[in-house]
């Protein structure tokens, strides 16, 4: 038997929520005009991103066609670049995908602004997701779960309790995560039930200034 949920009465607001935080700055940086908070830009914490997502690009046969669904201020996405053979970067926030227009050139770099639970996703064969689900709502992941098939590969990084956890607990898509439910996103759990060949954890670290871990995992899709 097949449940159909009823449609939504007014549409997601994760776009106004993304757009009030860079407009005020609610994840720090009161001096940058676009700012995607400590995680993006901790040095100890970026650098260990790249050193695993680089040594996974080096290991395929040839450098991939990344996707970076929730790119934020491209303070991480910038550095992966050199690696790929083309890059695309998105985000929900046009003002913010204008900015990084301006800021970042490459040959083999494309930025557009797209809502990744509604639009459809450019082609790739990796796709990055570096805490992004962790501010949107389970319709929302579902619906952005529901098209990561499309992709080889998938890397993850969601910010996670330190402790055993309740996965998946639903919030409002915005600014939070589910850390002050003492949940995460765990894409293997239910509802999502994400279907992979292998998954690998890459690395996984505190947080930094704040509770939990900063989990980065490999999905083998296909």
């Amino acid at each position: 038997m097949t449940h159909k949920s009823k449609p939504s009465k007014t549409p997601w607001p994760t776009k106004d929520a993304m757009q009030q935080v860079y407009e005020h700055n609610l994840w720090g940086g009161s001096d940058i005009s676009f700012y995607s908070g400590v995680g993006s830009h901790d040095a100890e914490t970026v650098q260990a991103y790249l050193k695993a997502v680089i040594g996974f690009f080096k290991s395929l046969e040839t450098p991939p066609v990344v996707c970076d669904l929730g790119c934020g201020d491209f303070n991480v996405g910038n550095q992966l670049v050199p690696y790929t053979q083309a890059y695309t970067a998105v985000d929900i926030v046009p003002e913010l995908i204008a900015h990084n227009q301006n800021t970042f050139k490459s040959k083999q770099l494309t930025f557009a602004s797209l809502d990744l639970a509604k639009d459809p996703l450019p082609e790739g064969e990796v796709a990055l997701l570096r805490q992004v689900l962790q501010h949107l709502s389970n319709a929302e992941i579902q619906a952005i779960v529901n098209k990561l098939y499309a992709y080889p590969y998938v890397i993850l990084t969601e910010h996670l309790p330190d402790q055993e956890f309740t996965p998946n607990i639903d919030i409002i898509s915005g600014q939070g995560i589910r850390l002050k439910k003492h949940s995460g996103v765990a894409l293997q759990a239910p509802p999502f039930n994400f279907k992979v060949k292998v998954a690998k954890e890459l690395l996984s670290l505190p947080a930094p200034g704040v509770k939990g871990r900063l989990v980065t995992t490999l999905y083998t899709v296909f």
